[in-house]
């Protein structure tokens, strides 16, 4: 079960795409955090959200906004998959220990071996104060996560 609102949010290190280390920690008093989980680069609904994105990119990565993107792929496959999608924001991988971050949020899927499709807005405080979790073919509305950082 995901981790709900109000919860402080569990602190992760994670590898991002050109293997440098990223803490959800280290935005911590400085931005808000759009943390977004998806089951595996190169598949056409995790693919078509993250093109998204990154064609309403301002909305999720300013000053007052960090988008980080996790699944369980390698660094190496995010490496591809953004330099292949265009993908100008952080790719994180939770490849190993596999799914420790997707577990920790409640949003690792035992039998298929990778993340469901869970958000979570994180305020500067590090307080989940947003989630939704669809399951792996059910696309999210990248416009309620811009309404719900409106509310931060």
């Amino acid at each position: 079960m995901a981790i709900e609102v109000g919860t402080e949010a569990p602190d992760f290190e994670l590898k991002d795409n050109h293997g440098r280390t990223v803490r959800l920690s280290d935005f911590r008093g400085e931005k808000n955090v759009v943390l977004l989980f998806y089951p595996f680069a190169f598949t056409g609904v995790c693919t078509g959200e993250l093109c998204a994105l990154r064609d309403e990119l301002p909305k999720f990565v300013n000053d007052d906004v960090q988008l980080l993107a996790v699944s369980n792929d390698s660094i190496h496959t995010l490496r591809v998959f953004a330099e292949q999608e265009g993908l100008e924001y952080p790719l994180l991988s939770d490849f190993w220990p596999h799914g420790a971050a997707s577990r920790a949020y409640g949003v690792f899927d035992e039998d298929k071996g990778c993340a469901v499709r869970g958000t979570f807005i994180i305020d500067k405080e590090g307080v989940v104060r947003w989630t939704v979790v669809n399951g792996l073919p059910d696309a999210r509305d990248l416009n309620e996560y811009a309404k719900a950082l409106d509310t931060l």
